[in-house]
């Protein structure tokens, strides 16, 4: 019995069976997948106390703020549009040791092509930086778009969605539509994106305010921030529908109202109601 059992352990080692691949190198064969050039150290305004790395991810802007003392299960938080614009969130999660990551995919409105680039920068930096396997989003404005329908295909990949005057509905920006400004070029860019034109566009069904109850069915927390003299993302046909629609659905949501404030400024003076709620989902 005894020399049956070391013929076949010789066997197993001789030719590789039953041991395990070497994770670094798989993890580098998967990395080197993906087109990724210029990667640098760079200088940001916006986060100068901290160690920047900015590359170019199948041709698309990107970035990575490295927190000073990263958090042991390597949280990060991913901001979809207007890199450093208000960044009071995203620094003070760097001082708990979030991650702050960024790909620009703002002209491309949120459509297909947008969350299948999202699918594989999401598994580039899962697998390049070991970050958590779940994230927390951040949508501000246009990014509410993109945060909101790749969430909704990646419903088990979400911590808490933070959105920030967030576009939940193209047809009311850039379209305009409603009783919003609208913005023309960025709606002839948008359905051009979207492979649609002016009538087909009424009967699309995958906007935020559609998608937003998988995100309620999975009982993943969102917070809302607007301005209630917004005219630009008007919150009755944005943030509005939403909320109602994931309550509706037995869904997680807080509002926070900002008084006689408009599409600008975003965030919060003092961020810490909004970082305190990232903070409880990803417990």
């Amino acid at each position: 019995m005894n020399k049956v059992f070391i013929l076949v352990l010789s066997f197993l080692l001789f030719t590789g069976c039953g041991v395990p691949k070497n994770k670094s190198i798989s993890n580098e064969k998967a990395i080197a997948a993906y087109d990724v050039k210029n990667v640098r150290t760079s200088i940001d305004k916006k986060f100068k106390d901290y160690k920047v790395e900015e590359f170019l991810f199948e041709g698309h802007n990107a970035k990575i703020v490295f927190p000073n003392t990263k958090n042991s299960n390597n949280y990060w938080i991913w901001r979809a549009r207007f890199w450093g614009h208000e960044p009071q969130v995203d620094k003070a999660l760097l001082e708990k040791g979030f991650h702050v990551v960024y790909v620009d995919v703002g002209n491309l409105f949120g459509n297909d092509e947008a969350v299948s680039l999202w699918d594989s920068f999401y598994n580039y930096c899962v697998t390049k930086y070991n970050l958590n396997s779940k994230v927390v989003l951040e949508g501000m404005s246009r990014g509410g778009l993109i945060v909101y329908n790749w969430a909704s295909k990646n419903t088990d990949k979400v911590f808490s969605i933070y959105g920030d005057a967030p576009v939940c509905d193209i047809k009311s920006w850039p379209g305009g539509l409603f009783n919003g400004e609208g913005h023309a070029k960025s709606w002839e860019n948008c359905l051009k994106a979207y492979n649609l034109d002016a009538n087909s566009v009424k009967a699309y069904k995958n906007n935020p305010v559609d998608n937003c109850v998988h995100i309620a069915k999975a009982k993943i927390p969102v917070i809302h921030v607007y301005g209630d003299m917004d005219t630009v993302v008007p919150y009755e046909e944005n943030t509005a529908i939403v909320a109602e629609k994931i309550k509706k659905a037995g869904g997680i949501i807080k509002i926070i109202r900002k008084k006689g404030v408009g599409h600008h400024p975003h965030s919060l003076k003092d961020p810490t109601p909004i970082v305190e709620f990232i903070l409880e989902s990803v417990k």
